[in-house]
């Protein structure tokens, strides 16, 4: 059976919802588990929820990514177990290395929290694994840390390699350089992106107009760990 570590800091909340998606949706054996507590021993994969870690002091995600806990993401990484970053979560992977750029306040200045339709381009590992290019993804966002910064030569040279979720043209909700709503690692094994899937994953929960798209992402992480990861 597989077995998923949704990964629990100090100010974390949507940790439940992560739990509910995986347990009571796609029947996976999941567990929650406090960062002091987290090894790698048994997981298959390892999401890291959103909401505002520490209280966000310093810059979102910025005291997570110093503990004890981003030294075992680091081995799961070079050890091939698939790591997801949602929201808070992919703050967390960015400010850790472990994936490009920055996420910066929203250009507003304000919280957003709305659904979007975004996209998805050289889907590629196992979170984007039944998904095709240009395949089409509605998620929520809620965030007042989502713009996405990366520099001019880095993108060229490092994102236009990797797998990357855009927002549609016209729903960039915060401001994020290339409508960057999601990127990966160049081999797919580690996500971050801004929208919640665990909020788009059942039929009742999208407003007219939208689609539970978030779904694809725990589909492709199942069928990737059932088919030999």
């Amino acid at each position: 059976m597989v077995k998923v570590a949704v990964l629990k800091f100090p100010g974390t909340n949507c940790d439940e919802d992560v739990h509910h998606v995986l347990k009571n949706v796609f029947f996976v054996d999941s567990q929650i588990v406090w960062y002091k507590n987290f090894s790698l021993n048994g997981w298959d994969a390892i999401i890291i929820p959103g909401g505002f870690s520490y209280g966000d002091w310093l810059r979102a995600g910025a005291i997570a990514a110093r503990t004890s806990a981003i030294e075992e993401l680091i081995n799961a990484r070079d050890i091939g177990v698939p790591v997801l970053g949602i929201c808070n979560g992919f703050q967390i992977l960015v400010e850790a290395g472990l994936l490009p750029g920055a996420l910066l306040p929203n250009e507003s200045g304000r919280f957003v929290c709305r659904w979007v339709r975004t996209y998805v381009e050289r889907p590629r590992g196992p979170w984007l694994s039944l998904t095709t290019e240009g395949y089409e993804i509605h998620m929520p966002v809620a965030h007042g840390e989502g713009r996405y910064y990366i520099d001019e030569e880095n993108y060229q040279n490092i994102l236009l390699k990797s797998p990357l979720i855009r927002y549609a043209k016209g729903d960039n909700p915060n401001g994020s350089v290339y409508d960057i709503a999601g990127v990966a690692s160049e081999d797919g094994l580690i996500l971050g992106l801004m929208p919640h899937p665990e909020r788009s994953s059942e039929d009742l929960l999208p407003p007219r107009g939208f689609r539970p798209g978030g779904r694809i992402i725990f589909e492709s992480l199942v069928y990737s760990l059932k088919r030999g990861w």
